[in-house]
């Protein structure tokens, strides 16, 4: 079930991507919101109703997923006519699908990057115990809250830029990136205020205490700081993808993981940080991502023989 929900998954994902493509950002968020509310009533359901436990929770999820799926292919191929396709258009073209996987494949290669820099990262975490387990559990999930902007505007400055590019205004891209960039960076500085502010409160929200309540509420402080540096380049990723220069994030993402997993190998046990390298890792890591992100953006060479979609 868990693999039939990827393939629902996958689909919705690529409509999405469409919709977002063609400036209907907001589509995407309503049909995020209804299936969220729909998954939420039929895990009631099934789950506290029915008492079908892990197999109703299952079930909740792959229908929404499917239903988000049907709704959206509704939705695109009503609205957009260019997108009412007949089964004669379902032909392979070797030159487009080329042109995908050259954007695509280096994507998806930086999400796999990423995943495994943090489990190497969460094997070291594991050495110092259920404390520092616990706190990094919350930590992690409170900076993809912080992150929530910066990958925001990579994906919209992908759309933008990719949009711009066709319509032979390539003038504008460097505008949107600065537009972009100083959004993000002012909406994680924001979120890292109020992270601040409320630390400690976060921390009973999530009812740990002793030792872990005190690794937690370093590490939140730590990100609160880290995370501005991270805010001030992810986004300048979509103008790279936007312009088929899509493998420099995912160099930029193995160099930074690589630096992160590098440093909290090589000093976690050191007097100099100790067990704090597990999350002042990142301004090492972040700290190399940003130099050659802007390096490369100032560079302009991203801008040169730019591959304009047919």
């Amino acid at each position: 079930m868990y693999a039939l929900g990827l393939i629902f998954q996958f689909g919705y994902n690529i409509i999405a991507a469409i919709l977002r493509a063609v400036g209907d950002s907001a589509a995407t968020l309503y049909f995020l919101l209804i299936a969220s509310a729909a998954n939420i009533v039929l895990d009631l359901l099934f789950v506290a109703g029915f008492k079908w436990g892990v197999l109703g929770a299952a079930l909740a999820t792959d229908i929404t997923q499917a239903g988000s799926l049907a709704a959206a292919w509704f939705y695109m191929t009503h609205k957009y006519a260019v997108f009412s396709f007949r089964r004669k258009d379902f032909t392979w073209d070797f030159s487009l699908a080329k042109k995908t996987m050259a954007t695509g494949l280096p994507i998806a290669s930086q999400l796999i990057v990423v995943s495994l820099g943090l489990t190497l990262i969460q094997r070291a975490v594991n050495e110092f115990g259920q404390s520092m387990i616990a706190s990094f559990t919350v930590g992690n999930r409170i900076e993809q809250y912080i992150n929530l902007p910066c990958n925001a505007f990579q994906t919209t400055l992908a759309t933008y830029t990719g949009q711009n590019i066709g319509a032979g205004k390539p003038e504008r891209v460097k505008k949107g990136a600065r537009q972009a960039v100083a959004i993000s960076l002012t909406m994680t500085l924001v979120i890292s205020v109020l992270l601040w502010l409320t630390a400690d409160m976060i921390i009973r929200m999530f009812g740990i205490g002793g030792q872990s309540a005190v690794y937690c509420h370093a590490h939140l402080r730590a990100l609160a700081l880290i995370n501005l540096v991270l805010s001030s380049y992810i986004p300048l990723f979509g103008v790279f993808q936007g312009t088929n220069h899509a493998v420099l994030p995912m160099i930029t993402a193995t160099c930074a993981l690589s630096t992160r997993v590098a440093v909290t190998y090589l000093f976690r046990y050191s007097p100099f940080l100790g067990h704090t390298i597990i999350w002042w890792n990142g301004i090492f890591g972040f700290g190399v991502g940003f130099l050659i992100t802007w390096s490369y953006y100032l560079s302009g060479r991203w801008a040169r023989h730019v591959t304009e979609p047919q």
